[in-house]
């Protein structure tokens, strides 16, 4: 049973001795109260249905479907659905995915247990809730002369180009022509001083614009 007027969360992690921990953390406050626990993306877009929390902790890395696939999905059922990505992944293209996707907060999971429960209220009331360093990281994409800051577009053109994705393929993979890629790959080259595709993908890996491997 649901304490009058507490928040009620939802937890999706596949990991369960996170999901413990997260639900032993929210135990101790009176006004936080987990309604369900998700092992899978898909998982939490059927809980987060027919639950309809007032907030739900997203990891990133969930099978069947990762994390900001599984947000975008309950944005789409439920417009006005509250999302904190919790996750260890902190690179600009994880970051502008989930944000994109619809996630109200981005919160790494060494994250303060204080600071973790200020943003569930925080989501709870409709307000965004960033930790500090992906604050600072979205905050310089909105700078025009924040040097070699890619664009949102950008980072998914190259995010694509490190899967090994063909300008063709890109092109289709993100509805835009051919020409498009090759202008945001010449942009791409030129912010990161570099002449070719590998270095792009090294440069950006180096820097955490990009995460290889996943």
């Amino acid at each position: 049973m649901t304490a009058p007027g507490a928040i009620r969360v939802l937890i999706a992690d596949d990991h369960p001795v996170v999901r413990d921990g997260i639900r032993a953390m929210l135990g101790t406050q009176d006004d936080l109260e987990v309604v369900g626990e998700a092992v899978s993306g898909s998982d939490a877009v059927r809980l987060a249905r027919d639950l309809r929390p007032d907030v739900t902790l997203m990891d990133l890395q969930m099978p069947e479907l990762d994390g900001a696939s599984a947000i975008s999905r309950i944005r789409e059922h439920d417009p006005g659905a509250r999302v904190i990505v919790l996750t260890t992944y902190d690179t600009d293209s994880d970051i502008s995915r989930a944000i994109d996707a619809g996630a109200i907060g981005y919160l790494l999971k060494d994250t303060r247990r204080e600071q973790l429960f200020d943003a569930i209220r925080a989501a709870a009331r409709g307000e965004s809730a960033l930790s500090p360093a992906v604050a600072t990281r979205v905050l310089s994409w909105a700078r025009a002369d924040a040097p070699g800051a890619l664009s949102g577009r950008e980072i998914e053109v190259l995010g694509a180009v490190a899967q090994g994705m063909s300008n063709k393929v890109i092109a289709a993979h993100l509805c835009i022509s051919e020409a498009t890629v090759k202008t945001h790959l010449l942009h791409i080259f030129a912010k990161l001083d570099v002449d070719d595709r590998t270095a792009a993908v090294t440069v950006a890996a180096t820097r955490g614009i990009i995460r290889l491997g996943g």
